[in-house]
């Protein structure tokens, strides 16, 4: 997930793509209040992919305590009550570190959660970066929570009924995707936009590649994966703006096995990340295409140089009278223009009627031309 920070100063950091649970730029900072031998004050606000906002403070005055506060849009609305976050996320995200993560209510203003982190119940040594990465997941905890909680407590009596409602989820403002269920499964459906016409290519082409992959025996376990340039059935009746896409609708059928204790949790955070895996994909595929075009580039350009070396050696010296012959040197305006003119020569040369021997011969045996005697006509006096 790509991320970047912003200082009390309003200066910007720039932060690299990954798809770890623990935020990359969160874990950077709090090792640096972790690792730091004086006190130090720090008023840091960090906005990663999908909306989130992480406001890190602490005092030198108190330089164990940490405060962190996020905001974050939630998956689905349908699942926020009156206190904002649910109680069974807001317990696992106390379950990181019940030690050292303190959840503080009332929360700052403009944040959805604040938390308390007290820097003395961290261990030093490899134990103590041990914590402090698990506390950089919290934006994953909370994301995953809700999507179990979709996942498990999926309304079945609408199922009962027969009408498969989807479910819109929204990781990104930009990137949502649906869940539908079924009486024997549950469908994930992904819509994918691209900006460039070059990414629809190379994303339409990894799909079709997924699907045949999927379909083998190999990957049997894995969730079938389909990909159709109109959306699916089960998204009639939504906004056209959430079904206007330029690369084609991706799903995936999840069934009982897929979630069931042990793989609940990879299930969940594939699906997550799913966007994030085909923008990678995309991206590194543009880029060693890119490469073999200047590698391919940089071997043409190396053999037009040697051709114009070859050239710069032709002057000679004429054996016999001792006297210096320079051959003419052709400007390259000059050679390209007589290579054109011989070029011309053959095409022209290749259009002429195909001479066969003997076929005159033949023509003036079977195909005799009538001779017309012409009228000769006296000259008057």
């Amino acid at each position: 997930m790509a991320c970047f920070g912003r200082d009390g100063k309003g200066g910007r950091k720039a932060g690299t793509g990954c798809f770890e649970r623990a935020s990359p730029a969160l874990k950077e900072i709090l090792l640096k209040l972790y690792r730091a031998g004086k006190p130090m004050e720090v008023d840091h606000h960090l906005y990663e992919f999908g909306s989130v906002e992480y406001h890190i403070k602490s005092s030198a005055s108190d330089p164990q305590i940490i405060y962190l506060s996020i905001s974050m849009p939630l998956l689905f609305q349908g699942t926020v009550k009156s206190d904002g976050i649910p109680q069974h996320t807001i317990q696992r995200v106390k379950n990181i570190s019940p030690e050292v993560v303190e959840i503080m209510n009332p929360t700052k203003e403009g944040y959805q959660l604040t938390l308390q982190l007290n820097f003395a119940h961290i261990p030093r040594g490899k134990g103590g970066i041990k914590v402090i990465t698990e506390i950089a997941t919290v934006q994953s905890v909370i994301l995953s929570s809700q999507l179990k909680e979709i996942l498990r407590n999926f309304s079945l009596q609408e199922v009962s009924q027969g009408t498969y409602k989807p479910i819109k989820l929204v990781y990104h403002p930009r990137e949502p995707f649906f869940i539908i269920r079924q009486p024997h499964k549950i469908t994930a459906v992904f819509p994918m936009r691209f900006r460039e016409p070059s990414d629809v290519i190379i994303a339409t082409s990894f799909f079709q590649e997924l699907m045949d992959v999927g379909s083998s025996d190999a990957w049997a376990k894995a969730p079938p994966c389909t990909w159709s340039p109109i959306p699916p059935p089960e998204l009639r009746g939504e906004p056209i703006e959430d079904l206007s896409t330029n690369g084609g609708f991706v799903s995936f059928d999840i069934f009982s096995h897929h979630v069931d204790d042990k793989r609940l949790e990879n299930t969940v955070w594939n699906l997550l990340n799913f966007y994030a895996y085909v923008k990678s994909h995309v991206k590194c595929t543009r880029g060693y295409i890119q490469r073999r075009m200047r590698r391919r580039l940089d071997d043409l350009v190396k053999v037009l140089h040697e051709t114009k070396l070859d050239e710069d050696d032709q002057a000679e010296k004429a054996p016999g009278c001792g006297c210096t012959v320079e051959l003419v040197r052709f400007s390259r305006l000059k050679m390209l223009r007589r290579r054109y003119n011989d070029f011309n020569r053959k095409i022209k040369r290749s259009r002429c009627r195909i001479r066969i021997h003997g076929f005159s011969h033949f023509n003036r045996r079977w195909f005799p031309i009538p001779k017309f005697s012409c009228a000769r006509y006296a000259k008057l006096e």
